[in-house]
């Protein structure tokens, strides 16, 4: 059986119906219950559902052989996995954001509130700016409009809780969608197995 850690939510609903496209279905994961793993023998397969921030872990534990993980988890973290396939779903983009007229002073450390410290050291350090990074968990979009940082770092897709907040996109550090992602001992053991399933899903990413 190929153990495969799907997100929960509507990104993991749709990849989902990407596998099964390609000929990995499992219709009990879509059934209403509490459940957690759910097998199909026939097609040789064990899907679970677990938090989209984990899945990179229990891919790079060994607890799953493929998952699908968001390429900024795969950034920030950094595991030891193969990437096999850009998916194409869930897209948006990490981006730097300001407040209305913001202007960058050059001669002072710029503040930056983010849940992704290393996505956001690693792009001011690529331009050269010298960065007071400020950790936060949730609601990054309050530090700028409390004082607490110049600028925020952060996933963006409409832009609308930017725009409520008086916020906008000044700088793109890199375009985000969910990856399709390996264990690297599990991969050379299961080879066909899990490149079978990788041209099925490319099928599916090329005729979307």
């Amino acid at each position: 059986m190929l153990n495969i850690a799907l997100p929960k939510g509507r990104l993991g609903e749709k990849v989902y119906a990407m596998f099964a496209k390609a000929g990995f279905e499992c219709p009990a994961l879509m059934e209403n219950s509490r459940k957690l793993i759910f097998d199909n023998e026939e097609a040789g397969v064990r899907y679970f559902w677990v938090k989209p921030s984990d899945v990179a872990i229990y891919v790079e534990r060994g607890a799953a052989d493929i998952g699908v993980a968001g390429k900024d988890i795969l950034l920030e973290y950094r595991p030891d996995v193969y990437e096999l396939l850009d998916l194409n779903v869930g897209k948006c983009r990490m981006a730097v954001a300001a407040p209305a007229g913001f202007q960058d002073d050059m001669n002072r450390t710029l503040r930056v509130a983010t849940k992704f410290s290393r996505i956001a050291r690693d792009y001011y350090t690529s331009v050269g700016r010298d960065i007071d990074i400020i950790h936060l968990n949730g609601s990054i979009e309050i530090a700028p409009i409390l004082g607490l940082s110049d600028v925020i770092v952060d996933i963006v897709e409409t832009g609308t809780t930017l725009r409520e907040n008086n916020l906008s996109v000044i700088e793109e550090i890199v375009p985000i969608s969910a990856r399709l992602i390996a264990n690297k001992s599990g991969f050379k053991f299961r080879t066909e197995q899990i490149e079978r399933l990788t041209e099925g899903l490319r099928k599916e990413v090329q005729e979307a």
